[in-house]
Formats: C-alpha cells, sequence, structure tokens
C-alpha cells in the first residue's frame, strides 16, 4: 500500500506510522514551537510546525501606542538581533520623515549593529553544537559573547533587549573606551575563529551530523521567500547591506558570504564566515569614525510619518526584516507589518523535513536559527 509522502492526515488502518509531538517544550526548539511529526520508524513522514504558543501581538500594539512609545518593544521582536532591529525601526522612521542622521550616529549604529550581529551568532554556533551533543564549544561561544555584551552594556545600559536608537541618532556617545574594547575585540577574535574551525567545522562528527542534511536548495528557498544565511547557504549572494546599502553601509569593504549544497554544513560555514565580515566592518567603522553629534539638532517631539505607506528593511541575523508602516499623519500607526524571517524560515520545514530521521530535525531546525518571539509576534 502507498502512502502519503507527506501528509498529516490519519491514515486507515495504518498501524506502521504514528504521530510525535516534538515540543512545544522541547529543550532543542529553544522556545515554545510545536512539531507535529508525522513518523515511519525514526523516518519522517510529514511536519506540521504549530505557532502560537507565545504570541504577544506585537503588531497590535503598534495600532494602539505612538510611535515612541513602540521603540522598545522592536528589541523584544528577535531579542537576538535587538539592536538590529531597534536601529532599523529608528531608520523606517527616518526614511518616512526624511530625518538626516548625524554623520558619528550613523558610524556608531553600523559598529554597534555588527557587534549585535556577532552576539547573535555566537549563541546559535554554541547553543546548536548543544543540541548535537558538544559541551565544549557551547562554553567557548559563550565567554566570547560574553566579551561582547560588557562592551554594548558600556554604552546602551543593556546586555540583551537595546533601546538605543533614537529618531535621528543614538540617545548616548561612545568614548574611546568603548572604541579600543571593539577594536581589540576584532584583533582577539580572529584568532578564536580559527579555533572554532578547529574544534568544530573540522571536527568529523559534526560534519557527519550535517552535511547533506537539511538541504535547502535556491529553487525551495526563493519560492519561500528565505532570506539571510540560509539563503546565503544556498549559493543565492544577497545581503541588503549590498543590495539596498542603508545607513552608511555602501561605504565599507566587506564580501557577501555564500556556500553550496543549501545543508546545514553550509548554513554553518556562512555564519563563521559572517562574523569574519562583521569585524571587517567594525575595524572600518571604528577607524573612520568622525567626531560631531549623535543626534540629529531638529526632529519634532510628536513623530508624525506623513500619510500612506512607507516599507523600510534591513539584514539582521537571521535574514530580512521588513517594516510597512501606514500612516494617516497622526503620531499611532494605523498598521506596522513586520516582516521576520524565522516566520518563513519555519514554514520550510513541511517541504524539507520529510525523508529525514528523527535525530536530524534537532540538526535541522538549529541550523535555520530561528527565534521564537518573531514568529509569534
Amino acid at each position: 500500500m502507498m502512502r502519503p509522502k507527506s501528509t498529516m492526515e490519519l491514515v486507515p488502518g495504518d498501524d506502521e506510522t504514528y504521530y510525535l509531538n516534538m515540543g512545544p517544550q522541547h529543550p532543542s526548539t529553544h522556545g515554545v514551537l510545536r512539531l507535529r511529526l508525522h513518523l515511519e520508524g525514526e523516518r519522517i513522514l510529514g511536519a506540521e510546525p504549530v505557532i502560537g504558543y507565545g504570541h504577544r501581538a506585537h503588531e497590535k500594539m503598534a495600532e494602539n501606542r505612538d510611535y515612541l512609545q513602540f521603540l522598545p518593544n522592536t528589541s523584544r521582536i528577535d531579542y537576538l538581533s535587538g539592536m538590529i532591529y531597534n536601529l532599523g525601526y529608528c531608520q523606517a522612521i527616518e526614511k518616512a520623515m526624511q530625518i538626516e542622521v548625524p554623520e558619528r550616529a550613523e558610524y556608531i549604529r553600523v559598529i554597534c549593529a555588527e557587534l549585535n550581529r556577532l552576539t547573535s551568532h555566537l549563541l546559535w554556533l554554541g547553543t546548536y553544537l548543544l543540541d548535537l551533543g558538544g559541551f565544549t564549544p557551547f562554553l567557548y561561544a559563550f565567554d566570547d559573547r560574553e566579551k561582547l555584551l560588557d562592551i554594548l552594556d558600556s554604552v546602551t545600559g543593556s546586555r540583551l533587549t537595546y533601546c538605543y536608537g533614537r529618531f535621528g541618532g543614538v540617545s548616548m556617545d561612545v568614548d574611546d573606551t568603548f572604541l579600543r574594547a571593539a577594536a581589540d575585540y576584532c584583533t582577539y577574535f580572529r584568532k578564536r575563529l580559527d579555533e572554532y574551525h578547529a574544534l568544530v567545522t573540522h571536527n568529523i562528527i559534526f560534519r557527519h551530523r550535517t552535511k547533506g542534511v537539511g538541504v535547502m536548495g535556491p529553487e525551495l528557498a526563493l519560492d519561500y521567500g528565505v532570506s539571510g544565511p540560509c539563503l546565503r547557504a544556498a549559493g543565492v549572494a544577497r545581503d541588503l547591506r549590498k543590495d539596498e546599502p542603508y545607513g552608511i553601509y555602501d561605504r565599507f569593504a566587506f564580501d557577501i558570504v555564500t556556500a553550496e549544497g543549501g545543508d546545514c554544513f553550509a548554513r554553518h560555514m556562512v555564519r563563521m564566515g559572517e562574523m569574519e565580515q562583521s569585524l571587517n566592518i567594525i575595524e572600518q567603522a571604528v577607524g573612520g569614525i568622525p567626531d560631531g553629534p549623535v543626534l540629529a539638532p531638529k526632529v519634532p517631539k510628536r513623530i508624525r510619518p506623513p500619510a500612506g505607506e512607507h516599507y523600510f528593511a534591513v539584514e539582521s541575523a537571521r535574514g530580512h526584516f521588513g517594516m510597512y508602516l501606514r500612516s494617516d499623519g497622526t503620531d499611532v500607526p494605523v498598521r506596522l507589518k513586520l516582516r521576520t524571517p524565522s516566520f518563513v524560515h519555519v514554514a520550510t520545514m513541511p517541504v524539507v523535513l520529510p525523508g529525514t530521521m528523527l535525530a536530524d530535525t534537532v540538526a535541522i531546525l538549529g541550523s535555520i536559527d530561528i527565534v521564537i518571539p518573531e514568529i509569534d509576534r
């Protein structure tokens, strides 16, 4: 009897397949995500992501607050890219209202955003290896991440959910100690990257767990709107910092890191390469930062974007984060629709998981690096 390959419906009289709930409290989902798996033995026939367990209504909250009051919400949408989301929201409003941002503030934003990208990738690396059974890389990654959090904390007062951006700049200036610490960390971390490659990338067990597993080809990735490291791991060189430069990213020399294969190993390689590129950007920004103010002098006290539709997007640690804003000219948005990468990426699981083994689910889900709060937003 031929069984449906990926159906989630029970097959009458079928006593050889069964259904298994992975989550919503499974530790390797890193949040309240539930995967309803249809299995034959340990082979996956179908997968259905079930979301909504941690919904917090950020988009609805935006419709009931003015633009400034919603600012702290942005770093709670993706708490691992909190700085990038916070600054991105500021840039969206600045674009809509044509607010000029001082040069020094632009450089500070780039430095802080790339430091935040490093913290996100390091948390991914450590927890991913922990999910796969490797404890030592977890300790290494969190030790290196702690140093970054100290640097960001020194200027923002926060370690995770940042509200450092302001419409027209940033909340406070950085000093020479901050800039020197950022530059010194780049020098330190370049050597650590070699250690990570020796410890993880060249580890034969890690390669067997990730090579050829969870393949997401370029056609599938483009059909679903996959972005960020997951798209670049499929060989598609797209990065908003290059394709649609925002802020002052067009002033810096860096490469779009890609890989071939679209599997778990390729996604690992892209993120490792991206960390090196972030170091390049930070070093250039620290070396070229000018003097001057960090906040535009004539920002309106009441933020009222022109009536109409506005869109702005940034490249977060997970991919394309877009903000569609509909304004009626008042200080409260009519609609703020958030386009988050994790929501798109988890939607590919019903296609990627069938045909793989149950043990591979942890490797595949971890490799796409989803953050549950930006799915249940």
